[in-house]
């Protein structure tokens, strides 16, 4: 994980931040398993499980985590940006 300070557009923007374990993974795994590999996925989502959660299971799963930014304007959001392998 890096915080670069490049910009990555992402093909894709899920928002799980209402979701709780594991239906954050599984929404995650779900919408990279319908991507092609090279595409970005960007998933905006919360502290705690999802945070600690999420990131993990992505790289397990064999995807590579380009990306983990705290998102300036809240306290607890997060922007994860994910490249399928």
């Amino acid at each position: 994980m890096s915080n670069s300070s490049q910009i990555l557009t992402p093909d894709i923007t899920i928002d799980i931040t209402n979701d709780v374990c594991p239906m954050t993974f599984v929404k995650t795994r779900l919408k990279l398993e319908k991507m092609t590999p090279g595409q970005i996925l960007e998933v905006i989502l919360k502290d705690g499980e999802p945070l600690k959660n999420v990131p993990r299971s992505v790289t397990e799963m064999g995807d590579v985590v380009l990306d983990l930014t705290k998102m300036a304007n809240d306290t607890g959001t997060y922007r994860l940006t994910i490249r399928k392998n």
